[in-house]
């Protein structure tokens, strides 16, 4: 395996300098060279810490810094950390006994179950579930199971998201709803596709012949094949920007940890033409954690349209901005939009066009129309856009 870097990019503070140090460590730092001994000077600890929150790395950094001389890191900083580690240890373990609970129940049910991320992904990849955060559970079910999986959740005390909608648009434009469990406190999110609808991914039955079974829990649990979890981290993380460095570490212990099968592996990359996001992942994965390029990916890495895209991305990573449901600054929505946009493929861009004029809530507000005529607002949506726009722009 070679390195080959051809993005530029210098962390924009110390604070950044030192926690990707961090990141890039398979094990305790041991302070023996000045370079180490400069990264910790002059560290403004308590925006180190917001650093590490931003990118959900708390196990990861306290895993490092646990037993390092207090007067280098202040013993304040090691006590947050540790809270942070052990706070997320019990929520792991909590997820763990839910995950286990779910998949007996459907399996009960005959209803199988994919999970995407969670303790499976962290077992997986540190060996150890403390070691990665995660606030909730993703399950892949099949579209036909959406039903009954929808009963069972609710039989369990599950509530289940109010969203809004008309025409079955939220089947069309989303790929997961979201239940909360009020006591448990628990967010599990189902989803019947893995992406979007306008990116293509593997369908439920093709990640069901390549699963894999983890030996977390006593109860069967599945979850993805190493190369189609790969792509999967990928295309997440390629689709919030690469804002946290959390997915960015997932590629990298992927990469060191597996066997992958990178015939196999392009051959997914191919006909679900991610070639240009897998590249983005490994370039700004190497520049950042030094990801190892295996020579079957240099060729997807290399290419202007994936160096192109990885500094695209790096900003995102360098301002710890985050995209999130709700209001963002307008400048911050615009670029992020634009770089939705350079990210998805012609074929994508117009199915992503296409599901922009399929009717949502919105149009119903705006002009009220009986049911049975629901179907003129798939007519009327180029119209009520411009409307709303315009109102939006003269108010």
């Amino acid at each position: 395996m070679r390195k080959k870097v051809l993005v530029n990019h210098k962390p924009k503070s110390k604070e950044l300098s030192l926690l990707l140090r961090l990141l890039k460590a398979e094990e305790e730092i041991n302070i023996n060279s000045s370079n180490e001994l400069m990264l910790l000077n002059n560290i403004n600890w308590c925006f180190f810490l917001e650093l590490v929150d931003h990118h959900r790395c708390y196990p990861l950094v306290y895993s490092k810094l646990k037993n390092i001389d207090e007067n280098l890191v202040p013993s304040h900083v090691i006590e947050a950390l540790y809270h942070e580690y052990k706070k997320n240890t019990f929520k792991m373990l909590q997820l763990t006994g839910e995950m286990e609970h779910l998949s007996k129940v459907f399996d009960k049910k005959h209803i199988p179950l994919l999970f995407l991320k969670g303790p499976t992904v962290a077992y997986d990849l540190f060996g150890d579930i403390s070691l990665r955060m995660s606030k909730d559970l993703d399950i892949l079910v099949q579209e036909k199971d959406l039903e009954g999986t929808d009963k069972i959740l609710l039989s369990l005390g599950y509530k289940k998201e109010e969203v809004q909608t008309i025409l079955n648009e939220i089947k069309w434009r989303h790929h997961h709803i979201e239940y909360y469990h009020p006591e448990k406190k628990i967010l599990v999110e189902i989803h019947w596709r893995l992406h979007p609808r306008s990116l293509k991914g593997a369908s439920f039955k093709e990640l069901w012949r390549r699963k894999r079974k983890s030996t977390l829990t006593d109860q069967p649990i599945y979850f993805m094949g190493k190369e189609d979890l790969l792509l999967y981290l990928i295309s997440h993380g390629s689709r919030h920007g690469w804002f946290r460095l959390r997915w960015l570490k997932d590629i990298d212990r992927i990469v060191r940890i597996h066997n992958i099968d990178y015939k196999h592996f392009n051959s997914l990359v191919r006909k679900y033409r991610q070639k240009h996001l897998v590249g983005q992942a490994f370039q700004i994965a190497n520049t950042l954690l030094d990801t190892p390029l295996h020579e079957n990916i240099q060729n997807l890495a290399v290419t202007r349209r994936a160096i192109s895209l990885a500094n695209k991305a790096l900003p995102y990573v360098n301002e710890m901005v985050q995209f999130h449901r709700g209001t963002m600054p307008r400048e911050l929505a615009k670029s992020y939009r634009n770089y939705l946009l350079s990210i998805k493929t012609n074929r994508q861009r117009l199915m992503y066009f296409i599901i922009l004029f399929y009717p949502n809530p919105l149009d119903e507000k705006t002009i009220k129309l009986p049911k049975r005529l629901y179907s003129l607002y798939f007519l009327l949506r180029p119209f009520l856009l411009f409307w709303r726009k315009f109102k939006k722009t003269h108010y």
